[in-house]
């Protein structure tokens, strides 16, 4: 055994045999699937043999229901008739349906599955089915047939950029409007918003249809369809196509975690029994998510659940996966009120293997579908080797999600006033991170703009948010304070806390209100659950300030490459509240202290000589700054009597200065 897994962290080495073990079990089950050898790609395609396809003649219909004793088709086209359309077993708990004629089928044509099981007729919704709609008079949920044109594609020389800048959203709350937005108007209006901002990534969430809205997607019923609520899916695929040709990459928020426990509209019980897809018993229900649990050492859930992603990358083009949930998979306790304090906890009976070799399996799979396909892990546990390849003793990820770095900021925000802020405390909880893997950085995501949390900008700034963002309005210090750390949160997030940086829409401006879905108690208003674009379009209110500071912030992380290397940390003054670092080229200057601006700061600097000018500051009058820091000097680092090399330099309060290299002075 030698992994390289050992070599980024040798730590581990004392758990060289749970390694061993991840390994054998993934070549063991690799095995099972591909006797012969064999690829993935070519194994993971139960999208192109079950569920509607139209075939010569007619249509073909297939099912798997392993434990159904017969399978009938109803529908708009025989009248509702549960047995009229009986399928044939063809073995393997495989079942077929050949329609005869062009037209026995249509678009829009609404279907079914009825299963008999133990001698009850059971009414589901197909499995493989591509789109289901919700009545909207009974408000259940039905397949229906999607016959469209195959969609001419213009994104075959489309590659993502390697740094990734993700702009998180939900297509159906980016509208302005109190309504559901659909897939054509966030093309249309968001989109171009996206480009303009610098993100080149998408994460879109609520892909996969989900039956309660307010879940945000995160509870599945059909893994096949894309959600009907936002249109069509040449739609979607007009999106995608559109985000390829302005350069940004697509990912989909996908859900391999666990699954909604609904019968009639998910696939939960499909053939009568838990077991089909799930966990009998406890270990096939989720505590806190009231939710399904999937058995990944089926073989047949693996191909499921493996067809589903490379259905996705084929069929819409999504250019990779943000795998939800993964704490929760890989773990038999999900993680809940697990500290991970040491790796013991790690290796243990408490881990789920099944799904770490599954994990495994689909990052092979999705770069032979793309080999620059990009997925990133939702894992809050830092399971070591996530994102190390596999053949390293890892998992296979690129990235996973830096979940802490939004945890701290809200703990601070909610418990220390700026003037306590301690200065390592920063610095390690932003670079805590795995050796030789790589992270996504962010302040926030949609997690904190849910109802019962809150934004970064909204802890800052509270009710004054309402009266005092008017630049008519009265001076407030409360809303000065909450621009100020709200662009130098971003900034020192951005620059320290991964080798990829996340916001979520609307964040970027400092959006004013959270997220309340439509719902009972809110009398199912879509007041709360929009984004305010105008906000940051008007030029009377200092939400621009936010959203041009956002736009400059990456334009210069992107022309540095700054994510491309590791900061180097420089001074860190905890008395002063000061942080100095450099990282791409860039020397970053934070003075965290609320009153304390300092003429002749020391800043330390790595090269001797080096001639350094100020380019972007969060001071800058054009973010709503008071312009305190001078673009027009430059400042020489020399060596200073106790050793250090930088230069004197005014560093205001409340400030995060980026520097760049002008010139050396030659020596005297």
């Amino acid at each position: 055994m030698d992994y390289r897994i050992f070599d980024y962290d040798p730590y581990l080495k004392p758990f060289a045999a749970d390694i061993e073990l991840r390994m054998n079990n993934y070549k063991r089950k690799k095995k099972e699937l591909l006797p012969d050898g064999g690829k993935l790609i070519d194994f993971a395609n139960g999208h192109l043999y079950y569920g509607f396809h139209r075939v010569e003649g007619g249509w073909m219909y297939r099912e798997w229901a392993p434990a159904a004793e017969c399978v009938y088709l109803m529908g708009d086209m025989n009248g509702w008739n549960k047995t009229s359309l009986p399928m044939t077993p063809v073995g393997n708990g495989n079942f077929e349906l050949f329609l005869p004629g062009e037209d026995a089928l249509w678009g829009g044509c609404k279907v079914k599955a009825v299963v008999q099981h133990d001698n009850r007729l059971l009414e589901r919704i197909p499995l493989y089915i591509r789109r289901v709609v919700q009545d909207p008079v009974t408000n259940g949920w039905c397949g229906e047939i999607v016959d469209e044109p195959d969609y001419e594609w213009h994104d075959a020389e489309f590659v993502p950029q390697k740094e990734l800048f993700i702009y998180e959203c939900h297509i159906g709350m980016a509208q302005e409007e109190e309504k559901v937005g659909t897939y054509a108007e966030f093309r249309d209006k968001v989109l171009p918003r996206i480009k303009e901002s610098g993100y080149n990534t998408l994460q879109i969430m609520a892909i996969m249809e989900h039956p309660y809205y307010g879940s945000f997607g995160y509870q599945v019923s059909n893994f096949f369809a894309a959600s009907s609520r936002f249109g069509m899916p040449a739609d979607l695929k007009s999106l995608i196509d559109t985000a390829h040709s302005m350069g940004i990459a697509v990912l989909l928020d996908v859900v391999h975690s666990h699954a909604v426990k609904n019968t009639a509209e998910g696939i939960n019980e499909f053939d009568g029994t838990v077991y089909q897809f799930f966990h009998e018993g406890e270990r096939g229900h989720h505590p806190a998510w009231d939710t399904k649990l999937f058995n990944y050492a089926k073989n047949e859930v693996i191909h499921f659940l493996l067809s589903n992603l490379k259905f996705w990358q084929t069929e819409y083009h999504f250019d990779g996966f943000r795998f939800d949930g993964v704490t929760s998979m890989i773990y038999h306790d999900h993680g809940l009120g697990t500290a991970f304090t040491d790796y013991g906890k790690y290796f243990s009976m408490n881990t789920e293997t099944e799904a770490i070799t599954y994990l495994q399996l689909a990052n092979e799979l999705i770069r032979q579908v793309n080999p620059n396909a990009i997925t990133i892990a939702e894992d809050m546990s830092a399971m070591p080797g996530m994102c190390l390849p596999i053949e390293d003793g890892g998992v296979g990820f690129d990235y996973r999600l830096s979940m802490g770095v939004p945890d701290m900021w809200i703990k601070l925000l909610k418990t220390q006033s700026d003037e306590n802020w301690n200065m390592r405390y920063l610095w390690y909880e932003l670079n805590g991170r795995r050796p030789g893997e790589k992270y996504i950085g962010y302040a926030e995501s949609h997690d904190q703009a849910l109802v019962g949390d809150k934004t970064i900008m909204f802890w800052l700034c509270d009710s004054a948010m309402y009266t005092h963002m008017s630049k008519l309005s009265d001076p407030s210090t409360v809303i000065d304070r909450g621009l100020a750390l709200h662009k130098m949160i971003r900034l020192l997030t951005m620059s320290l806390a991964g080798e990829g940086y996340l916001n979520f829409m609307g964040n970027e401006f400092g959006h004013p209100e959270w997220i309340d879905f439509p719902r009972e108690g809110n009398n199912w208003s879509s007041y709360y659950c929009r984004r305010q674009w105008h906000l940051a379009d008007d030029h009377l209110l200092k939400y621009h300030y936010l959203q041009d500071f956002d736009k400059a912030m990456l334009s210069m992380a992107k022309e540095k490459s700054i994510l491309a290397s590791e900061p180097v940390s420089l001074w860190i003054d905890e008395e002063a509240q000061v942080l100095v670092y450099e990282r791409g080229g860039v020397l970053f200057a934070f003075n965290f202290s609320p009153a304390r601006s300092y003429d002749s700061y020391f800043a330390c600097a790595p090269e001797e000589l080096a001639r350094y000018q100020a380019f972007l500051s969060t001071d800058d009058e054009a973010f709503g700054g008071w312009e305190r820091v001078a673009k027009d000097v430059t400042y020489t680092a020399r060596k200073a009597h106790d050793g250090r090399i930088g230069f004197q330099m005014y560093l205001p309060a409340r400030t995060g200065i980026c520097m760049k290299v002008v010139g050396k002075e030659e020596l005297e």
